[in-house]
């Protein structure tokens, strides 16, 4: 069978209002934070607001491919924070033998990435080799990472040492023409995830896979090694977050992460991603996370609401989201 056969048809593909609906949704409130808000558009905040969507950003790119592929991840919060508490005393433990300097902060780079791989490995490997449903998987590597990194800074903070932090800094507060760098990053993750999605097999398959994993199967396709693909290039992507994200703070703790698997499913739900895969859109899953921030954005700057009740909001549209999704697809 051709790998064009085994793109499913889906009712998430109709052209129309249903895929301009989340880029409507995000010029209304772009409009909307211009009238509440002098400084809205004003380039100090629009940097602000795309410098901090661009964590989550990175991390909601590779959980469409984890959703589109009939998988789920709520661990992603609580690996960040793992990620960040390990590359932090790594990068500490190295610092007297290494000295301050790019070679510290690139190996410290690598160790990030190579826990990630590792998490995202953990994950896909118990859904595909013991056959644990990702819910569960998840669930409990979520509690796993939280509490390891609560233990490796005894139930505080773990801090970045001071001179290494100053060299560090630029890699969140910096950039390129005026772009900081975690915007650079999440747009090339974007642009590579778009193209992923739509002009690859891996892509393709992962489709095929969310849509009908037995149809797949009988395709010649090996489902067991595209979801843990998967789940692995979601482990890379929250690494590399967290490299964007350190520089910020430059500490970790048991709740560095907090609520970030919640806004990644929310992101990618909100851009027309299917809930019970089979459909994918990366496109739309860089506007769900912008609508995201920027609702985050005007409430904090219009001071409609409490920002504790951030959360809230979040979990009310994802219950609209995935209330839209069945009237679609009942349609």
């Amino acid at each position: 069978m051709s790998d064009a056969a085994l793109r499913p048809a889906t009712g998430f593909r109709l052209p129309g209002l249903s895929a301009l609906g989340p880029l409507l949704a995000l010029i209304l409130l772009i409009v909307l934070g211009a009238f509440l808000n002098d400084n809205f558009l004003s380039q100090g905040n629009v940097t602000n607001v795309l410098a901090r969507s661009a964590f989550i950003g990175m991390i909601a790119v590779g959980m469409t491919f984890v959703i589109t592929s009939g998988g789920l991840d709520l661990s992603v919060g609580s690996m960040a924070a793992f990620i960040a508490g390990v590359m932090i005393l790594a990068m500490n433990a190295l610092l007297p033998a290494m000295g301050v300097g790019v070679p510290l902060i690139l190996l410290g780079m690598a160790i990030a990435l190579a826990v990630g791989l590792l998490a995202g490995l953990t994950n896909g490997l118990l859904v595909t080799r013991a056959g644990i449903e990702p819910f569960i998987v998840t669930l409990g590597t979520m509690g796993i990472f939280r509490s390891l990194v609560t233990w490796l800074a005894d139930g505080g903070t773990i801090s970045l040492d001071f001179a290494v932090r100053q060299l560090y800094r630029p890699v969140y507060y910096s950039g390129l023409f005026g772009v900081a760098w975690p915007i650079l990053a999440f747009a090339l993750v974007a642009i590579a995830g778009q193209v992923a999605m739509r002009h690859t097999r891996f892509g393709r398959y992962c489709e095929a896979i969310g849509s009908n994993d037995k149809v797949a199967l009988y395709s010649a396709v090996n489902v067991d090694r595209i979801r843990l693909l998967t789940y692995v290039l979601l482990g890379l992507l929250v690494g590399l977050a967290t490299i964007m994200y350190v520089p910020r703070l430059g500490s970790a703790s048991g709740s560095t992460g907090m609520l970030w698997e919640l806004e990644a499913i929310a992101a990618v739900i909100i851009g027309g991603t299917a809930l019970k895969g089979g459909y994918g859109r990366v496109w739309g899953t860089v506007v769900g996370v912008l609508i995201l921030s920027l609702i985050d954005n005007i409430l904090n700057l219009a001071d409609l609401v409490s920002p504790y009740l951030n959360g809230a909001i979040q979990g009310v549209i994802i219950v609209l989201a995935v209330v839209l999704q069945r009237g679609k697809s009942a349609a």
